[in-house]
């Protein structure tokens, strides 16, 4: 099996279970924004956003670590078990520690949740390190079914708690949490995890190998918290929770293409680490980045598109002030698909701490826009700063990654993407029936035209498939 065919193998096994887990939310939102008021909403959204924060900053990106290294273990049990070993010393003491602290802070801060929110974030922590550990195992499967059970248990428990039983936030958290544990739990069990822990396998010098890997990410992944969603605390802080529940709605749209680049990403990482030593590598790289960037280009000028005929139909009208922020956060969504495909790269070389240094600049530039100009432009200001910092990062890591790869892109394509983009963004604006079906023609033309060899190649498999049987 080719590279390519391979990395599309895992690509679609892995985009049959995440979908469930991370689009999710979008297909709930008319169930969030018409049962929860904008702030109760934006406290949700915030306590999320500072989970996803305190997660890898709990166990220093060990989650990361321990799947790098076991790709490169995989076939050799003894080395396997040793790793998970160190591993779960690690998430016990990581835990541990994180308990204590998070106790001694209640004793001079209150606000609500705080057990709920506890249990998630150990229960987040221990999900996203198994989910990791499948991947890493080469279990994509499971890895898949995994996210199937999370995304399903998320969809039941979502609509009993909250349109049956009316709990509101708290059914939302409720539910995150016991989705996310019964989907630990399969993989706990699936993969026979237990059987894997042996604590007089526990080794200092391979802890501190697996920190110098990942502790370098514990700053990248905090900067990229902060581009990502530093932007809530700030409106939050100036603007007040229920603006903060209308941007989190605006964001639910661009995080379709986050997701979908998520998905793929997972199995990009590893292909990239498989064949960063190839021969034919900076080929094999051009061809996949050349496929990817005119994909999601193409998906995301298509959901600025479609968004004036399906936003009416998704939102409630006391959410329509989100419709305005969406095509600067899809512009921003498609920068960050560059960034993460060179990221991937990166990674693959565990060359973590060029990782590290790039996100933080776009840290730095998100907060200074935020709250340079969140007064006086409102929520345009957070929109705007999480697609120029995506940006900043985007041309800076373009740059650097030519050191030690050479990416080439096909000609014209950046041309054609700034004018299909220009023209999209014009019209979404406009919000003109006519000029929006006008819009959406030209869109799906350009979509079908710039991603025609990826489409043929696409019949092609299904073909094969077809004439086997």
């Amino acid at each position: 099996m080719s590279k390519k065919t391979t990395l599309m193998k895992n690509t679609v096994i892995i985009f049959c279970g995440k979908v469930c887990t991370q689009l999710i939310s979008f297909f709930l939102l008319p169930l969030y924004t018409g049962y929860l008021s904008t702030n109760d909403y934006g406290i949700v959204d915030l306590i999320t956003t500072y989970i996803t924060l305190l997660v890898p900053i709990i166990t220093l990106e060990l989650e990361m670590s321990i799947f790098r290294y076991l790709v490169d273990s995989r076939g050799n049990n003894r080395e396997t078990k040793k790793l998970m070993s160190n591993n779960f010393f690690i998430l016990l003491v990581a835990l541990s520690s994180f308990l204590v602290i998070y106790c001694i802070a209640l004793l001079f801060f209150d606000f609500d949740f705080k057990w709920l929110i506890l249990v998630d974030i150990i229960i987040c922590t221990l999900s996203g390190n198994f989910l990791q550990v499948a991947r890493g195992m080469g279990k994509t499967l499971d890895y898949s079914i995994s996210c199937l059970i999370t995304g399903a248990f998320t969809i039941v428990s979502n609509i009993f708690l909250i349109a049956v039983l009316g709990l509101g936030a708290r059914g939302m958290i409720i539910s995150m949490m016991l989705a996310n544990g019964l989907g630990a739990l399969y993989l706990f069990v699936r993969l026979k995890l237990y059987k894997l822990v042996d604590f007089k396998l526990v080794d200092k010098s391979l802890i501190k190998e697996m920190y110098r890997y990942s502790i370098p990410l514990v700053p990248n992944g905090i900067s990229w918290w902060i581009v990502n969603v530093s932007d809530r605390s700030i409106i939050s802080w100036v603007l007040g929770t229920a603006s903060n529940g209308l941007y989190a709605v605006s964001n639910k749209f661009p995080t379709i293409l986050s997701s979908l680049l998520g998905i793929f990403n997972l199995s990009w990482s590893e292909s990239a680490a498989l064949h960063i030593n190839s021969p034919d590598r900076d080929e094999f790289f051009s061809d996949i980045c050349n496929t990817v960037v005119k994909l999601f280009t193409s998906l995301g000028v298509g959901m600025i598109a479609c968004l004036p005929f399906v936003f009416p139909l998704l939102i409630n009208k006391q959410y329509n002030d989100a419709y305005y922020q969406i095509p600067i956060l899809i512009l921003g969504a498609i920068f960050n698909v560059v960034i993460c495909l060179y990221s991937a790269i990166y990674i693959a070389k565990k060359m973590t701490k060029q990782v590290a240094y790039v996100s933080i600049i776009g840290a730095v530039i998100n907060i200074l826009i935020n709250l340079l100009f969140i007064k006086h432009i409102g929520l345009y200001a957070a929109s705007i700063s999480t697609a120029i910092s995506y940006f900043v990062m985007m041309i800076y890591r373009h740059i650097d990654l030519k050191k030690y790869v050479n990416i080439k892109y096909e000609k014209g394509l950046v041309l054609k993407t700034i004018l299909i983009y220009t023209l999209a963004i014009i019209l979404y604006y406009k919000n003109n029936l006519l000029l929006n079906i006008i819009s959406l023609i030209v869109v799906v033309i350009y979509a079908i035209i710039i991603n025609k060899d990826f489409l043929n190649s696409l019949k092609n498999v299904f073909l094969k498939k077809i004439l086997k049987r």
